[in-house]
């Protein structure tokens, strides 16, 4: 050894020493700790993507359930309070003491606390399970504010509340059933995630995948905020998943093309259906992981069907042999697809693991394709000869578009497009720092061009509305001065192997149109365009849309713009607190103190909504709250018959009530029906989180504010209001006068100066970005509204028509 390197090695032992590094300096983090000082590893990341996965993990449990064969329905439900439940009738976590464990914890307990405890470590109980990570529900326990478990077995109704993972009590015995199954209810922990407001679409998505891909399971997702629900069961399983994807395009052959087989323990479906359209839909599956990015299955079927419809085509006469061929690509155009793979150990790749990566699946996947589907062609020659012919009619079109694509290259296309909206363009070469406005017409642009920053926003005025790129061929698009502007504008090129995301010259794309039904229009059709022909920039995060205010408000000779209704209801908190004082108790109430209980207020009272909503009478509600209702009082039938009596006197017209035992809850509930009104008053509705939050609200308001009438002072009037929802109205009525509150129409109507400071200036305005959550959703939607077909875009206005906010007609 040379005399630096033993240098360098005793300078190492120096710093060593001196920095103290024994036993003391390593951390042990027990139990579930870990997961909350590094929760990214487990679950990806805390941001949306994190918060979505943790109901994915309770979610696959119960899919393991029902691919063992023992669970056949499963309840997703998202709360008012931010909370899930995820309900299942499968055998239920076991719930005896766990052999193994010295402190003698249940099996469920273990399941709900440990990392890496589970049934899926040995193939008796899973032989194929899902769940991208497999990091278990423990994980969920440990990143949730609190997360409570009922497991109903062997005649009982187990239950056990835990708080960040660590629990509050024992796995207790609180009823008896007849049924079976697991029920978890979790709450993400705000300390943890960036958000915790799951997205209804999101969820839906991944359960109605889930749903197909595992025929005979019926699984349901319901957001109680949005009132929104669905029911997926599919018995065809991936076949009727390619017919509900084309269920609003025109088909060219009657049912979809089935391919299954199982070798080496793993079992390939594949169902496939063309239709007359241009769009390539493929979805691929490993162990029912949605697998974005591919993998070796998508290769291997890619590959077979190619050469399969070469085969055909040059044994049939369709196409000459040895100078007609079929490239992938031709092939593809028009077939929706879903490829499912299941195997016992997949191997992940790429940045979000959604690309499998199992090399023998590709050959499998292959030869069971290219025998498959040489038959079927074989036994349906005339389905085989639209397939094969639609194919050339796409290869002559791609060879058309490749001309046109030079003829635009050589042109130089902005120079020479006669449009006489041009590009104004930035000064910024960073594409990271540059914004691309797309705008409607010329006089929103030149305002837009006047108003904007030329430092780093360019301004892209369109002319009418572009080209519908759902009814037309790639070599006609082309043919669109709008849209060659555009795609010349935005650097990127388009089509296969010439569209590069990375070319982008602008990472910001801004579509600003105006809040009209033809501003609606223009906008639909850009979507269109940039989710056909460039998902990848929507992906990425490029694709914007502007959020012009919707209203102005005056007041003397100021004038706001508000950005939207909670805004604006804010603002009038606001005005209203600097005029009028409550009185309380303990004294007089005005000013920003009373600006966050008139806001609580108004939470309080959307909530009273909500019941309303759903035929649960307010007016019970409000008496229940006053009573301060208790679970003591359904375990006896003399205190639920006084409580019955008591509310029979307050409230009238009760047209039926009767008292019936719940032996899995052992209490008693209540059915009342009034006007339109039905409840049932049990222990699961007051249980219920939104009981729960309205009860909490109820008890902060009524302690600072005291019963009704409550006593207003407006300057120098004096008003009283006989509920909270009459204060909140008197206070907002009195906040509305002197104010001119006008709903503001177009971005028309601005000067240069108004649109930079209400929709351009990045310190003030407000973007919606475009994000793909539900990407069968979004294809049936843009099929829908931009496709041929007239009869479901009719049904799809007519269903939604009462639900159109904010246009101006």
């Amino acid at each position: 050894m040379n005399e630096k390197k033993i240098q360098e090695i005793t300078e190492q032992a120096s710093i060593a020493e001196t920095e103290e590094y024994g036993a003391e300096s390593i951390k042990i983090l027990k139990g579930l700790s870990a997961v909350r000082v590094r929760p990214a590893m487990y679950i990806g990341s805390t941001g949306i993507d994190g918060l979505h996965h943790l109901v994915y993990e309770v979610v696959d449990n119960s899919v393991d359930e029902a691919l063992a064969g023992f669970c056949t329905n499963i309840e997703v439900i998202i709360h008012r309070d931010g909370s899930c439940t995820v309900i299942d009738n499968g055998r239920g976590i076991p719930t005896e003491p766990h052999p193994g464990d010295p402190e003698g914890r249940t099996a469920a307990e273990i399941v709900l606390t440990e990392l890496h405890a589970g049934g899926k470590f040995e193939s008796k109980a899973y032989k194929i399970s899902g769940g991208l990570h497999g990091v278990g529900v423990s994980v969920v326990n440990a990143l949730s504010e609190w997360l409570e478990v009922e497991i109903k077995q062997n005649g009982f109704v187990y239950q056990q509340r835990f708080e960040r993972g660590v629990p509050t009590g024992p796995l207790t015995v609180v009823g008896k059933t007849k049924g079976r199954g697991t029920k978890i209810t979790f709450k993400p922990d705000a300390e943890i995630f960036e958000t915790t407001e799951f997205h209804y679409d999101v969820l839906a998505q991944r359960l109605r995948e889930l749903a197909f891909l595992n025929k005979g399971l019926q699984i349901s997702i319901t957001d109680e905020i949005t009132a929104k629900s669905q029911t997926f069961l599919y018995k065809g399983g991936i076949i009727s998943f390619v017919e509900h994807l084309n269920k609003n395009k025109t088909p060219i052959h009657p049912k979809p093309i089935y391919v299954s087989g199982e070798k080496e323990g793993i079992s390939v479906e594949i169902a496939l259906q063309y239709n007359d359209g241009y769009a390539e839909n493929i979805y691929t599956f490993a162990n029912n992981i949605n697998t974005r990015e591919g993998g070796t299955h998508l290769v291997g079927f890619k590959s077979a069907l190619t050469r399969t419809a070469n085969s055909y085509g040059t044994s049939s006469g369709i196409l000459k042999e040895g100078k007609e061929s079929i490239s992938g690509e031709d092939i593809r155009e028009g077939l929706t697809a879903v490829i499912s793979v299941k195997l016992p150990n997949p191997q992940f790749e790429g940045q979000t693991k959604m690309k499998l990566g199992n090399s023998e699946v590709k050959g499998l996947v292959e030869s069971i394709t290219n025998e498959a589907l040489s038959t079927y062609f074989e036994e349906n020659p005339s389905v085989a000869k639209k397939i094969i012919e639609k194919a050339i009619q796409a290869a002559r079109a791609r060879e058309a578009a490749r001309k046109a694509r030079e003829l635009t290259r050589r042109k130089g296309v902005l120079e020479d497009t006669g449009l006489p909206g041009k590009l104004a363009d930035c000064s910024e070469k960073d594409p990271a720092r540059s914004e691309l406005f797309i705008v409607e017409g010329d006089s929103a642009g030149g305002s837009a061009k006047q108003g904007r920053d030329r430092r780093f926003q360019a301004i892209l005025p369109l002319r009418g509305k572009i080209l519908n790129v759902e009814k037309a061929r790639f070599d006609k698009m082309l043919t669109s001065d709008e849209i060659k502007t555009l795609i010349t504008a935005l650097g990127t090129g388009i089509g296969a192997g010439d569209f590069d995301a990375l070319k982008s010259r602008y990472h910001k794309i801004i579509l600003m149109t105006d809040a009209d039904v033809d501003g609606a229009h223009i906008r639909t059709l850009l979507l269109t365009f940039f989710y056909r022909q460039m998902p990848e920039l929507i992906e990425r995060g490029y694709l914007y849309i502007a959020q012009p205010p919707l209203f102005r408000v005056k007041r003397g000779k100021t004038e706001r713009y508000v950005q939207n209704e909670a805004e604006l209801m804010e603002m009038l908190f606001e005005l209203a607190a600097e005029d009028i004082q409550v009185s309380t108790p303990t004294g007089l109430i005005g000013g920003k103190k009373l600006v966050p209980y008139l806001k609580k207020i108004s939470s309080y009272e959307k909530i009273m909504e909500w019941f309303d909503k759903r035929r649960k009478d307010p007016e019970l509600i409000s008496l229940l709250l006053m009573s301060n209702i208790e679970k003591t009082v359904f375990k006896s039938r003399e205190k639920l018959a006084s409580l019955l009596e008591d509310i029979k006197k307050r409230i009238p017209n009760i047209k039926h009530s009767e008292i019936d035992f719940d032996e899995e809850q052992e209490a008693y509930s209540v059915n009342i029906k009034r006007h339109n009104y039905k409840m049932m008053l049990s222990v699961p509705f007051i249980q219920s989180p939104e009981f729960k939050e309205i009860m909490q609200m109820h008890k902060e308001l009524t302690e600072v504010f005291g019963m009704p009438p409550y006593k207003l002072r407006i300057k120098e009037e004096t008003k009283e209001a006989v509920s909270l929802k009459d204060l909140l109205s008197i206070a907002t009525e009195a906040s509305k006068k002197g104010l001119t509150i006008q709903r503001y129409k177009g971005l028309g109507e601005m000067n240069p100066q108004q649109l930079w400071e209400t929709t351009m200036d990045p310190e003030k305005r407000a973007l919606l970005q475009v994000s793909i959550e539900d990407s069968v959703k979004a294809d049936e939607i843009f099929t829908v509204l931009m496709g041929d077909q007239v009869e479901p875009r009719k049904e799809f206005i007519v269903k939604h028509a009462l639900e159109a906010r904010n246009i101006d007609v």
